[in-house]
């Protein structure tokens, strides 16, 4: 059982490095070369991102492709226009995307994507699932609003630490804040 465990969570935090992976090139490149450089180090990067998945797995994620696509529209007009503008833009639509996805397909479709995600791993009771898809909804509309505060308030330098460690920091918090409620239901699941 542990091994099983400690492979399940090597696994998450292979894929968590995965994920980030175009940003911490980012932070690189732009310590390095600045913003422009930078920018064209994450639209590779995301390429290589997809290029590898589809290597490896004949099939990429739609949130893998939309994310190509918003940092290759942002990117390249940033790139094209030498206006760092709408790469600081990037991130807020991204996370208003994610955002407006699970709340349409919630209200729409009747369709909760966060349980469509999790449901394998644990279950949970409908009103939980709701306020879980809810408050994943608004955590990355509230991510958006503190990418734009931080972008045009503050220091390009600052910004690029802060969608570094600042978003992913504050990723890290919220899903620790998930796991403890969600705990809860899983202690109840071992005791029924």
């Amino acid at each position: 059982m542990d091994n099983a465990r400690s492979g399940a969570d090597n696994r998450g935090l292979m894929k968590f490095l995965f994920d980030v992976f175009p940003v911490v090139l980012f932070f690189i490149a732009f310590k390095l070369q600045g913003v422009f450089v930078a920018t064209a180090v994450a639209i590779a990067a995301t390429f290589a991102q997809i290029g590898w998945v589809w290597l490896r797995h004949r099939k990429v994620d739609t949130m893998l492709w939309v994310s190509l696509a918003v940092i290759t529209l942002f990117g390249g007009a940033t790139l094209l226009l030498h206006d760092e503008t709408f790469i600081k833009w990037k991130p807020t639509v991204l996370y208003w995307l994610f955002a407006a996805v699970l709340l349409g397909a919630d209200w729409l479709f009747k369709r909760n994507l966060i349980r469509a995600m999790m449901q394998a791993q644990i279950a949970l009771p409908d009103p939980v699932w709701t306020r879980l898809n809810l408050s994943w909804a608004a955590f990355f509309a509230l991510m958006g609003v503190a990418n734009l505060y931080v972008a045009f308030n503050y220091s390009t330098d600052l910004w690029v630490n802060f969608k570094l460690f600042g978003g992913i920091g504050l990723m890290i918090v919220f899903v620790l804040l998930q796991a403890a409620m969600l705990a809860r239901y899983i202690e109840d699941k071992k005791t029924d």
